[in-house]
């Protein structure tokens, strides 16, 4: 028990009060996911992020591969983002190290778009910027198996790649160099981390053999998540019975209070991520010094994260505006790039709630149409799975829906301005997520890049 710090042994003692594994757990689960896994896939590897699923997936695979197939070697990915706790770093390391003649190891550093939602002038930053290396927050990773602007075979690396699209490709590239057989990437996703990842799972369509944990990304290249039923309490059950190592970083958060779903081991400037930067002052404060410095908004995000300035909880509209019209007053202020992003997603939204109409519980409904809103139905919505009404919006688009007791799903300006407030690029906030042109990019680098591989060329 040495080696496990407080919150290890906290959870275990909670996990011990309402739980036990039987017959039929998780764990058990998850060798039948490993055995189709080996079975099924020639190439495998983990992408293994620094965090606490990733890496128990990363070493109960290992175990499983030494006992039932030995011959068949692993790779194992890790997408580094310069910037992150030093005990993140070091857990890395230490587990490279310790496994590097075991498996193919790949620690990449290339320089790769990452989403900043710190700033209204920058939407992404560059890790390992090579034109900015005086900025970078540590220095570049020694070693062997580092795959950075010097040593980097992974042909499929475009120059500032989004960092999504860099795990892809990264995945067609070990299939081709692998024999352009079929190839899986393990990842440490689980079900009850969001609501968004619970329905990614749940509405999954085509996964291979009808599993849901298993999906397609390009010509014989899959992901799979085995873990995807676990919760927090049987990671932290299978790192103590298992005697796992771990990233100590999860004793620092629970010594500082955080709740399980603050413990995040992500980019400090992602959407996720900006709520709890403050902790980079108290926890790691040499790294800190150099992340005010990296990223715009880093030190105004600290200190002002949770308020009001951040566009969190109750802003207060100015005096003499509306929604509306303090959504283009914010609008005007921002940089030609960002405003036209903004602008063509909220113009989006109105015609769709306009034209097409979005799903709504009986409840709100009801609620619209007593508040005197002008609304009808317009059928229903293919995009919820309770087959809830489409509803259209006859009128101008609300101001705020603040008398409707349910109105997250509602339309308003007031939503528009709160994106802008919490730089929330994307429109998370509106329920959007990749546009169409976006993933229209991504289909036609799929088709090129399957063409490409039918070619005979030498990897």
């Amino acid at each position: 028990m040495e080696k496990f710090g407080n919150f290890c042994v906290q959870r275990l003692e909670e996990l011990i009060l309402k739980r036990k594994f039987t017959d039929e757990n998780v764990y058990e689960a998850f060798l039948k996911r490993m055995k189709l896994i080996f079975e099924e896939f020639d190439n495998i590897y983990v992408s293994f992020s620094g965090g606490k699923d990733s890496g128990l997936l990363l070493n109960l695979t290992l175990d499983y591969q030494k006992k039932h197939y030995p011959w068949k070697r692993i790779g194992v990915f890790h997408q580094d983002f310069e910037a992150q706790y030093t005990l993140t770093s070091e857990y890395v390391e230490r587990t490279f190290e310790r496994i590097k003649y075991e498996v193919e190891p790949y620690w990449v550093c290339l320089p790769m778009a990452t989403r900043t939602a710190l700033s209204s002038y920058q939407m992404y930053w560059y890790p390992w910027d090579d034109k900015k290396r005086e900025l970078w927050v540590r220095d570049m990773p020694d070693k062997e198996y580092v795959i950075n602007m010097e040593h980097n075979p992974v042909f499929t690396y475009r120059y500032r790649m989004h960092q999504e699209d860099l795990a892809k490709q990264f995945g067609r590239w070990y299939r081709m160099a692998h024999g352009r057989r079929k190839t899986v990437c393990l990842l440490g996703m689980r079900a009850d981390e969001s609501l968004q990842r619970y329905s990614g799972f749940l509405n999954k369509k085509n996964g291979y053999h009808d599993e849901c944990w298993i999906s397609r990304q390009f010509k014989d290249v899959w992901c799979a998540s085995p873990l995807y039923d676990w919760s927090t309490n049987d990671v932290w059950h299978a790192n103590y019975l298992f005697q796992y190592d771990y990233n100590h970083l999860y004793d620092l958060y629970y010594k500082a209070g955080l709740t399980v779903s603050q413990m995040r081991v992500a980019s400090p400037f992602n959407d996720y991520s900006k709520d709890s930067l403050n902790l980079y002052r108290v926890i790691d404060p040499q790294i800190w010094v150099k992340l005010v410095g990296r990223v715009r908004g880093a030190n105004f995000t600290s200190i002002y994260g949770k308020t009001k300035a951040m566009g969190y909880r109750n802003v207060s509209l100015p005096p003499g505006h509306t929604w509306k019209s303090y959504t283009m007053f914010l609008l005007d202020t921002l940089p030609t790039r960002l405003r036209n992003n903004y602008a063509k997603k909220f113009n989006s939204s109105i015609e769709f709630w306009h034209k097409t109409g979005g799903g709504l519980d009986e409840e709100t409904i009801q609620e619209l149409f007593e508040h005197g809103y002008k609304i009808r139905r317009n059928g229903i919505s293919n995009y919820t799975l309770s087959k809830k009404s489409r509803i259209v919006f006859l009128e101008n688009i609300p101001d705020h829906t603040d008398d409707i007791k349910s109105s997250k799903d509602i339309p308003s300006w007031k939503r528009m301005c709160y994106c802008i407030l919490k730089n929330d690029h994307i429109c998370r906030f509106m329920g959007f997520g990749m546009t169409r042109e976006q993933q229209k990019r991504i289909s036609i680098i799929k088709k090129k890049y399957e063409s490409i591989e039918e070619m005979n060329y030498e990897v």
